[in-house]
């Protein structure tokens, strides 16, 4: 016991460099989902900040988290870590404005008393911040985390409502999601003048999200996920099926709102195509591209390359996402990417159980989002059906070469 006490508070776990690292983790990971030109704020005179994950220092956290996943378990003992709320951060991002807050309502509670009121908050403000979004539990306790599944991709409780009634007020409207899976949005991917996809952003979350409102953080990061357009609706990967996508032989669309890989960012940028290195390959081909930064503004910009594989003695997924670059540029420069791509990524596994790569024509898309391809290279893997195994590249080589 002595022994104990003399370590106890001597290991810090939450320091200045663990921080730092969170924040920039953060920071290049929000989504910036829609924006119509309201972001970033420019010194708004009053904010209404509504929504139940707005005020929640666990907003930010998943259900592995310790304080989450034990913690909320003994609420007389402190979170013993700084967890900002979204509220917080905003008062300190924005210290000239001022801000009002309105629940709304909870995360799955379903009350709706509290929704005029925030209604009436957005109409009397310059912006509204509407933060919707998950409790993370584990077995039914949250509404994400393990054993925490769902029927429908509705927003939990009168989120949904509460997000209507707020839009429908005529305030500029700002959706920040502090979420642990995708949500259907309702009209708001047309409504709301921007949207935020924030996921678990840890224990620095909450300052990058204000960070991107106002600016000084440059949003880059790009879906892990598609975001369905209706509750209904599965979101995918890359790798969805061909029925996942718009087709005769369906009367539901399940085209998403946000496709996999999309993402905005305040800077603009412009690509060159600059081919591939030849139409007919047996080991490997290039792809290169120029990209460069169009605005006055330094950012990023991911170039996600795609391989579709049109006829197989397998079937395949419409594409495959089988590299990608994330590329920095100050304003004004350019860059030349470049995608090595070995014959082994367009092998699968044949019907007789082995890896094979089968010649036949092939597809690489370079591309902004699995549903936005800007160049597609149709090229010729030639030779005879191979076996490959475990030793097989796994990914394209890529380099960035800033000129």
């Amino acid at each position: 016991m002595a022994d104990t006490d003399a370590l106890r508070g001597t290991v810090d776990l939450d320091g200045d460099e663990n921080r730092a690292l969170a924040a920039r983790l953060a920071e290049r990971a929000i989504v910036l989902l829609k924006n119509d030109g309201v972001l970033p704020l420019t010194s708004p005179r009053r904010i209404a900040v509504v929504g139940p994950t707005a005020d929640d220092p666990y907003a930010v956290l998943g259900c592995y988290s310790f304080p989450a996943h034990v913690g909320v378990q003994h609420p007389e003992t402190p979170i013993g870590i700084g967890l900002p709320t979204l509220l917080e951060s905003l008062r300190a991002e924005f210290p000239g404005s001022d801000l009002v807050y309105v629940r709304g309502t909870s995360v799955d509670g379903g009350e709706t008393a509290e929704i005029e009121a925030a209604a009436a908050a957005a109409r009397d403000a310059d912006v509204v911040i509407v933060a919707l979004g998950d409790r993370a539990g584990l077995f039914g306790r949250g509404t994400s985390g393990e054993g925490c599944d769902v029927e429908s991709l509705e927003l939990p409780g009168a989120q949904q409502q509460l997000l209507d009634a707020v839009v429908a007020a005529g305030t500029p409207t700002v959706v920040t999601l502090l979420a642990g899976r995708p949500y259907a949005l309702g009209d708001a991917p047309e409504s709301a003048n921007a949207i935020i996809e924030a996921f678990f952003l840890g224990e620095e979350g909450t300052r990058a999200i204000v960070g991107a409102l106002s600016g000084r953080v440059n949003p880059g990061g790009r879906l892990p996920v598609s975001v369905p357009a209706t509750p209904g609706a599965q979101p995918s990967s890359y790798l969805a099926a061909p029925l996942a996508r718009k087709s005769g032989v369906s009367n539901i669309d399940p085209t998403p709102a946000y496709w996999f890989g999309h993402g905005l960012s305040y800077s603009s940028f412009s690509w060159g195509d600059l081919g591939v290195s030849g139409k007919l390959f047996s080991q490997t081909v290039d792809v290169r591209l120029t990209v460069t930064n169009t605005s006055e503004r330094d950012g990023s910009d991911v170039v996600q390359l795609y391989l579709h594989d049109p006829v197989a003695s397998v079937v395949r997924p419409v594409q495959r996402l089988i590299s990608y670059a994330r590329v920095d540029l100050a304003a004004g420069a350019s860059a030349t990417v470049t995608f090595r791509v070995p014959a082994e990524l367009a092998s699968f596994t044949g019907r007789d159980g082995r890896r094979i790569v089968e010649p036949g024509t092939l597809v690489l898309g370079v591309a902004r989002s699995a549903g936005e391809i800007l160049f597609a290279h149709t090229v010729e893997l030639t030779g005879e059906t191979r076996v490959v195994d475990h030793t097989r590249p796994l990914h394209a080589d890529v380099s960035v070469e800033e000129h």
